[in-house]
């Protein structure tokens, strides 16, 4: 295939990949099966990245901060100089969407796998995508896109349009920039922050605003086009799971969706990409009415999108082969007619958070990366990889296909169930609990999905955890206690008479949910663990050679006395000591109930509140920015703020004391 591309009118032999992560792992992985040499930028935080081994070659590009790296367009170019590379491949995020970069690549004589700078400059503004797509005759969301952008004229726009609206970024993409407003008193506010994360994120404030529809279907096209007048849609995908506008779960084809209105789809898809001349992978986004049976269209991304491998299981295709195909000049493989799609798929996004503690975003080290080989695993990271706070959370994704849903859908959840992931705190039991609920299984899943199946957040069942502490205890007592695995250096107590007259002993445990002491009782039959007033029976799991619970694989590592555990799709991190062996205050990190500690690194962007203030609990004092998101941070506890330790524009480490509130002495 190399031959081919060394033929093609543009010719292409080194790829440079202008990102990081899953997506720089997965272009990789094509390029180089196709005979491409691939060229891995990285920063100073991502040198050992899992992107940067695969990769033939790579060049240090800055610092952390994805401003003095991945969005430093200077830097790249200066990559793709050193490197000689032919071709950039920007990915997905950073700037696969920026139509400088791409202008600059057309002006350094650089192949940019990706549509033209003029197409990403016409759709990278949802002002100027949505006044193209009325042109084209493309039914669009009603709102206000125009070019007054006074804090009064948009106030009045969305008086005129009718709440509940929402504050949308011109330039915004992958669910930043967006502002829900459903009470006028809030627009103001709102407003402000809309524009803060606009500018921060994307260096562009301007702003419209949209009817919000309540509870729609998010719907898309994928299209591709080439330079030879070719262009056409590989089907649609249902992107309606999301939290914060940012899409959780995907598959192909939509279910439950009348044959008429798939259709329309593609043909308002196609529309769009006939009158911008588009070229490369693009993705067509629609929103429709749960109950109605027209939809609307809302933008669309002038790049791969992070779901394209659903479209690639139903069809058998590889939508970034044919995205170097397109830029090195050669006609898309197939016609529409040629197009096939085969059996569902679906797809789940793994991120870096706690969904238990309102989705905070963790970081750390993975010390154990283990994924089975029936479900396709997109991936960014593996044993060893760090988490750090400086980009998305998005880590990697799942992705399933069987011949129709139901199929699809089993074994996603068997994949999910039976991978551990150890080390970072990440959503995979919540991706679970979220494909076993009803509307999704029977494919009725809005954009309202997390608000209605968990309206007060999402948290781990407590039998669940009760389990998983139990196991961890067994796991931990049953670990030699040095280097040298002998019976006389087990914690769990071996003794001659051990098979007629059991052993028992007390184990401090704690861990993000709590602290907790476990009775343990084994060496007589089935070992038991009581945890607080519930009785666990572990059966072998101490003597067993393959740990296994209740006929799933139990997975677990070590490191001293805090042991990593994965069972069932729930992991656990847990700090150890025997009851005899254990300190007062052993546990001083745990936060203080008054006390607002950091939840994770990141950037003060504004408090709240003052010295003096009476908040209530659940109250928003204060916001910070962490891996490329807005946090507003609440208070715990009702009392007065007796103190501020930061201020804005502080950079704060994981844990440290933000704000302290003084509780009456009555509470």
């Amino acid at each position: 295939m190399s031959s081919l591309f060394a033929k093609a009118p543009n010719v292409l032999r080194r790829v440079l990949i202008a990102n990081r992560g899953e997506i720089a792992c997965r272009v990789i992985q094509t390029c180089q099966r196709l005979g491409l040499k691939t060229i891995a930028v990285y920063s100073d935080v991502d040198e050992t990245s899992l992107h940067v081994r695969l990769a033939d070659e790579k060049i240090r590009i800055g610092e952390g901060p994805a401003s003095q790296s991945y969005l430093n367009i200077d830097a790249i170019m200066q990559a793709v100089a050193a490197s000689g590379a032919d071709a950039v491949h920007p990915g997905y995020g950073f700037l696969s969407e920026n139509a400088a970069f791409a202008e600059r690549c057309e002006r350094d004589g650089v192949l940019f796998i990706g549509p033209s700078s003029g197409s990403i400059l016409s759709m990278g503004s949802k002002i100027e995508a949505k006044r193209i797509a009325e042109k084209a005759g493309v039914p669009t969301v009603p709102g206000y896109h125009g070019d007054d952008q006074t804090g009064d004229r948009l106030a009045a726009e969305a008086e005129k349009i009718g709440y509940p609206v929402l504050i949308k970024a011109s330039a915004g993409g992958g669910g930043r920039g967006i502002r829900l407003v459903r009470d006028p008193a809030d627009f103001a506010r709102e407003l402000k922050l809309a524009r803060a994360e606009a500018k921060s994120t994307f260096g562009n404030d301007a702003l419209l605003i949209e009817k919000y529809i309540e509870i729609p279907r998010h719907l898309e096209v994928q299209i591709m086009g080439d330079s030879h007048g070719n262009l056409v849609h590989l089907f649609e995908r249902d992107c309606s799971v999301q939290r914060n506008n940012q899409k959780i779960l995907e598959e192909a084809p939509a279910p439950n969706l009348p044959e008429a209105v798939r259709q329309k789809l593609f043909e308002t898809a196609l529309m769009l990409g006939r009158e911008i001349g588009y070229k490369s992978a693009g993705t067509v986004e629609f929103i429709m009415a749960a109950e109605d049976d027209q939809p609307y269209f809302l933008e669309m991304n002038t790049r791969l999108q992070v779901e394209h491998p659903v479209t690639e299981m139903i069809t058998g295709l590889d939508l970034v082969e044919w995205q170097l195909l397109v830029a090195a000049g050669l006609p898309l493989p197939l016609a529409q007619e040629e197009i096939r799609q085969d059996g569902h798929a679906i797809e789940a996004r793994l991120a870096a958070e706690r969904p238990e503690d309102d989705f905070q975003p963790s970081i750390g080290t993975f010390v154990q990366v283990e994924v089975p080989s029936t479900i396709r695993f997109d991936t960014g990271v593996a044993t060893g990889s760090d988490v750090t706070p400086y980009y998305d959370s998005m880590l990697a994704k799942f992705i399933s296909h069987g011949k129709d849903r139901a199929a699809a859908l089993a074994a996603l959840s068997r994949g999910l169930a039976q991978s551990a992931l150890l080390g970072v705190g990440t959503n995979q039991a919540f991706l679970l609990d979220c494909l076993a609920k009803p509307d999704f299984q029977d494919g009725r899943a809005t954009t309202a999905f997390l608000a209605q199946n968990f309206p007060d957040g999402w948290k781990v069942e407590k039998s669940h955890i009760t389990e998983l502490r139990a196991l961890a205890a067994a796991l931990w007592l049953s670990e030699p206690s040095s280097s040298s695995p002998t019976l006389w250096q087990r914690k769990s107590g071996f003794r001659v008479m051990g098979a007629r007259r059991p052993g028992s002993c007390l184990i401090d445990l704690v861990d993000s949910q709590g602290e907790e002491v476990i009775f343990l009782q084994f060496g007589n039959g089935p070992a038991v663990a009581r945890v607080g007033d519930q009785s666990v029976d572990l059966g072998d799991i101490l003597t067993a050679d393959e740990k296994t619970f209740r006929d799933a694989p139990v997975r677990w590592v070590t490191e001293g006395n805090i042991l990593h555990v994965s069972w069932n799709g729930q992991s656990l991190r847990a700090t150890f000591a025997l009851s005899v062996d254990a300190q007062p205050q052993t546990f001083e990190h745990l936060s203080k109930p008054n006390d607002l500690s950091a939840p994770m690194p990141g950037l003060i962007t504004e408090i709240l509140v003052s010295v003096g203030d009476t908040v209530t609990e659940g109250d928003p004092i204060l916001q910070m920015e962490a891996m490329k998101l807005v946090h507003s941070l609440r208070a715990g506890r009702s009392g007065s703020v007796a103190s501020i330790h930061c201020k804005v524009g502080d950079t704060v480490p994981l844990g440290k004391s933000l704000i302290e509130i003084e509780i009456p002495m009555e509470t």
